[in-house]
């Protein structure tokens, strides 16, 4: 059977289902990512090679509880804790960064952004302390504060180009290896692994314009953008479902985001925690590499954000770089425009948030202008404007 027809039983399958001849106005989906998604697949034009990890398995990421110093392998540190070791630390403090001395055996990570965003320019000095000290990945280029500023996951992967070239500019491309990108993961679960992926790809095509072949170091976090202060325990659905998207689209480590906003407790922390545990351990999906290789829709919406990212990511550079478009305010206005209109969405219900904007239906308190500012990139929650 050829693959013409192959593709019109397909069709023909699908009209007879929907009981009409017009079945691509009906199954047309939109989204804000300009990503070009059929209604259904029957194959791919290009598979993409298999994408690697640099671990073996994801690590899994609590914050750091002693009750928890038994059972689990990887921490989020805050602050110093003494006498921990044989696990993996990632360290989430600018000053505990700076002053802690890491031994040789120790897997110690940083994820202390070394640019400063505000004021449009790298952190010279913390740069020079942090590659001094023995750590497994050194530099943290931080773009989840762009996803949840409301970025588009094109804008976002872009920026991580973008911030990468800008440090291999003044420290060389030795920085590559050094490097951990860490990401926050949105609820659109097929884009989000695609979002991995794709990063992958062109995160090792910027590796071979300077004779490497490089891949990220990517760690995970869910994102605060779809999480409401109401019925917290839908946070726990979408954080799930994060999670799940980090680690079959090739993460290196994952953590989880408190699903009580605003209200931590050490309970809540611990179950935000086990969320991984029984992701990991029932399904088993942190171990493998690539786990949505050959997935028709998701290899064809990775080549599309891997390209449109790497376009814009040139179109960065032709206006001079990160912090030079930073400095003109031109990425703060582009990524203004992307949130906003994203923001209308949830407004208008086509982006549902169970217990804000749809069960039930919660009235709009707060404007887009009141929330978002087109000169400042900042975190901002859907759910802030019914709250």
């Amino acid at each position: 059977m050829s693959h013409i027809e192959t593709f019109s039983n397909w069709e023909n399958l699908v009209k007879k289902q929907l009981k009409t001849e017009d079945i691509y106005t009906i199954l047309k989906k939109e989204n804000l990512e300009g990503i070009d998604v059929k209604p259904f697949y029957n194959d791919v034009q290009k598979l993409l090679t298999n994408l690697p990890k640099v671990e073996e398995n994801t690590h899994l990421v609590a914050t750091y509880h002693e009750t928890l110093e038994e059972d689990v392998f990887a921490f989020l540190l805050n602050e110093n804790v003494e006498n921990l070791v044989n696990k993996t630390i990632f360290i989430n403090n600018k000053d505990l960064a700076e002053h802690i001395s890491p031994q040789d055996e120790d897997q110690y990570f940083s994820l202390i952004d070394v640019f400063d965003e505000n004021n449009a320019v790298i952190d010279d000095q913390l740069v020079r302390e942090l590659l001094a000290k023995s750590f497994k990945r050194n530099i943290c280029v931080d773009i989840s504060i762009h996803q949840n500023s409301g970025a588009s996951i094109v804008q976002q992967l872009a920026i991580a180009l973008a911030k990468t070239k800008e440090l291999v500019e003044i420290y060389g491309a030795e920085i590559l290896n050094k490097l951990i990108f860490r990401l926050a993961i949105g609820g659109n679960y097929f884009f989000e692994m695609a979002k991995i992926r794709a990063f992958k790809l062109v995160f090792n095509q910027l590796s071979k314009e300077y004779g490497l072949d490089d891949i990220p170091y990517i760690f995970t976090e869910t994102s605060l953008r779809n999480k409401s202060i109401s019925d917290s325990e839908n946070n726990l659905i979408r954080s799930t479902l994060e999670l799940a998207a980090a680690m079959i689209g090739g993460a290196d480590a994952v953590f989880s985001i408190n699903y009580q906003i605003g209200k931590n407790t050490e309970n809540s922390e611990e179950i935000s925690f086990k969320q991984q545990i029984v992701l990991a351990y029932e399904s088993i999906i942190n171990v493998f590499e690539d786990a949505a290789n050959g997935s028709y829709y998701i290899e064809d919406i990775t080549r599309q954000i891997a390209e449109k990212s790497w376009n814009f990511f040139l179109e960065i550079e032709n206006s001079g770089g990160y912090l030079e478009t930073l400095k003109k305010g031109i990425l703060q206005k582009k990524i203004y425009d992307q949130a906003v209109e994203e923001q209308k969405w949830v407004e208008e219900g086509k982006i549902k948030l169970i217990g804000v904007n749809l069960y039930p239906k919660l009235d709009v308190k707060k404007s887009v202008e009141e929330l978002y500012n087109e000169k400042e990139i900042k975190a901002v929650r859907w759910a802030e404007m019914f709250e």
